[in-house]
């Protein structure tokens, strides 16, 4: 049953990379993106929508950075609490 799970998910993986290896080369049309101030950027379409997309996950790693810093420092506390009790804490910190 894992080895056909491990299948499956390597079959999914090849799907997802040639559905999106033809649209880079089905999308491969000169376009100009203008900016503010007269600015503009002229290549293939492919490359503006790689660089949105790797903008937004930029964006969204910078956004869960002030979650983690709190959950970080939630699980320190924790912990130099249950070393100053002597004990370890007995439920994992879930939900924090």
């Amino acid at each position: 049953m894992n080895q056909l799970m491990w299948l499956l998910k390597w079959i999914l993986k090849a799907a997802i990379f040639f559905i999106l290896f033809a649209f880079a080369l089905n999308n491969q049309h000169e376009v100009e993106v203008h900016f503010f101030f007269g600015a503009h950027w002229q290549t293939s379409l492919v490359l503006v929508v790689l660089t949105a997309f790797a903008v937004g996950l930029v964006i969204g790693a910078l956004g869960m950075v002030p979650r983690w810093l709190k959950q970080r420092s939630a699980v320190q506390r924790a912990k130099s609490e249950a070393s100053k009790s002597g004990s370890t804490p007995s439920a994992p910190l879930h939900g924090l």
